[in-house]
């Protein structure tokens, strides 16, 4: 699979901070990413093409002769499921070449690719109001550090066969943000609210006390994911302006890990391997062009509506974790995701009901 791209997959067990995990039998072949193949062609042009593309797409669903509460809720909808099965698919594929190097390529051309739709855009005076407001800048100082570990824990979670444990982490992350939203920002919580919160909590306790282990990838995904998106509203900046302003203050950090995984010769990341480079490249449009999708469903639907369908997202990964990667499913996982399940229902029809 891996050498149709003209390169061997490393044999060392994982685990190393900057080992690499050997291909799963399990993974998806090479034709579930056909798409990525015929963009490799491309080589250099390959960011402006996927940038083209999904400025046509947006184009196309704005001249929809449809109410902009369906085109928002058409954005939302193709930016989850992005996010949840081809996201998924993609970060799982490259995961070979290491977590670590995975999470550094991420940041790396996340950055340059928001720094080219800014300038498409032309939001450069957003940027500069940002980064002359010094409560906002020290925020995003922090956010860019959550977002940093929430990255690395969901890398982490795709490369070791716990794509489901990421799953329940999305699956309760906005019934975290509700509490979260009550306890910093006097938000105020119905009975339905309540109901789901304690479900999410005697949920997570029925994984604690069975199993030998604590539940540390979805309770990371869910609580990282949480705190960022609580900072992140209490600034109310853009989100892509926001998350630029992330990887600016990421960079150093990105450069310096770059810089030891090429001194130590652990890089997979070659310009002596084009179609190598172009997948890992890919890393940057693969985290931008869902968040672009869902943003602009924002705009068009409101927050309560995206938020319903942002659960297209975790029910993705859990499919695709267990049906696709045959990832294990005890008994007790499956009560868990029940409680979990009635709390999105519970938490949807709320959401239905008042927005």
């Amino acid at each position: 699979m891996a050498e149709g791209l003209g390169f061997e997959p490393r044999k060392e067990l994982p685990l190393c901070r900057f080992s690499r995990p050997v291909l799963s039998t399990a993974q998806p072949s090479f034709l579930s990413l056909v798409f990525i193949t015929k963009i490799i062609k491309f080589k250099n042009k390959i960011v402006f093409i996927e940038i083209k593309c999904f400025i046509k797409l947006i184009q196309f669903i704005s001249f929809m002769k449809i109410r902009n509460f369906t085109k928002g809720i058409i954005f939302s909808s193709s930016g989850s499921f992005f996010w949840g099965f081809f996201g998924t698919l993609y970060f799982q594929y490259i995961t070979f070449i290491g977590v670590i190097e995975v999470v550094v390529h991420r940041s790396l051309w996340t950055s340059i690719i928001l720094i080219i739709t800014t300038t498409l855009f032309k939001k450069w005076d957003l940027f500069k109001e940002i980064i002359f407001n010094k409560k906002k800048l020290f925020i995003l100082s922090i956010t860019s550090l959550l977002i940093f570990g929430n990255w690395t824990v969901w890398i982490y979670a795709v490369s070791a066969n716990k794509i489901i444990d990421a799953s329940f982490g999305y699956f309760i992350f906005p019934i975290l943000s509700v509490f979260f939203g009550y306890l910093f920002l006097r938000e105020k919580l119905n009975k339905k609210r309540i109901l789901c919160i304690f479900l999410v909590l005697f949920s997570t306790l029925y994984l604690i006390f069975n199993f030998s282990y604590f539940p540390w990838v979805g309770i990371g995904v869910a609580f990282l994911w949480s705190i960022y998106n609580l900072l992140r509203k209490k600034i109310k900046v853009e989100t892509d302006i926001g998350l630029l302003i992330e990887s600016l203050f990421l960079l150093p950090l990105i450069l310096f890990f770059l810089f030891f995984i090429v001194k130590t010769n652990q890089n997979d990341f070659s310009f002596n391997n084009l179609s190598l480079m172009g997948l890992i490249f890919l890393a940057g449009p693969m985290t931008v062009l869902p968040l672009f999708l869902y943003v602009k469903g924002v705009d068009l639907a409101g927050l309560g509506p995206s938020g319903m369908v942002f659960f297209i997202t975790p029910t993705a990964q859990f499919l695709l974790g267990f049906f696709y990667f045959n990832e294990l499913f005890s008994s007790q996982k499956f009560i868990s995701f029940i409680l979990i399940w009635i709390a999105v229902i519970i938490y949807l029809k709320d959401l239905y009901e008042n927005k």
